[in-house]
């Protein structure tokens, strides 16, 4: 018999809390987030929630750093984990193939594009914990945790060159994280990214007025 959701959260919780993250950024509060958001969006879209919950809690549950050669195999590495973790749990069989795909396919890395529409939420929550004030504080912390330089001193927002997030945490903005909006797949995601983008664009609008001379 499939757990109750309730049961099933606090069995996925205490798991989450006995696997290591890849950073600060990618802690259980991130996770709680994404949970958090992904249940209203599969209300709004009517999605199933035996899928999308345990696939929001389960989706980081593999750590591999932003900057690690194996980071495009995180996120199956991650879905295989669950599924094992889920099958501990006697969770729902039918279940277990359609959780493993929004796993995998809610990474940028893997560059998989989700196929049910419990994958794309999945996807969707994760990438709105990227945006607005949230987003623009884990963007530090991760620029911060790879020691990249904030900014390029000459051209800090990518006028007369080409972006380089390897090497410049602003340029994340340029490269990803201002264009995630325009790739969210369900309407009920989309409004609230459009929000939360404004705010960064404001953030950075405030950026340059302290340190363009």
């Amino acid at each position: 018999m499939t757990l109750k959701i309730p049961e099933l959260e606090q069995a996925c919780e205490a798991f989450m809390l006995t696997t290591p993250c890849a950073d600060t950024a990618h802690d259980l509060s991130h996770i709680k987030r994404v949970v958090h958001v992904a249940k209203l969006i599969c209300d709004g879209e009517k999605a199933d929630p035996a899928v999308v919950i345990p696939a929001a809690w389960l989706h980081d549950c593999v750590a591999v750093a932003k900057n690690h050669p194996d980071r495009p195999l995180a996120s199956k590495l991650a879905a295989d984990k669950a599924i094992q973790f889920l099958t501990s749990l006697n969770y729902d069989l039918s279940k277990l193939d359609a959780i493993h795909h929004a796993i995998v396919a809610h990474s940028f890395s893997a560059g998989v594009a989700p196929t049910t529409l419990e994958a794309k939420v999945v996807q969707d929550a994760d990438r709105m914990d990227a945006l607005g004030a949230i987003g623009i504080s884990r963007c530090m912390k991760v620029g911060g945790a790879i020691a990249r330089n904030l900014y390029h001193i000459d051209d800090p927002f990518c006028t007369q060159r080409v972006a380089d997030d390897s090497k410049y945490t602003l340029d994340h903005f340029f490269i990803k994280l201002l264009h995630i909006k325009d790739n969210m797949h369900t309407k009920s995601a989309y409004q609230e990214a459009e929000r939360r983008t404004q705010y960064m664009l404001d953030f950075l609008a405030q950026l340059q007025s302290e340190i363009t001379r």
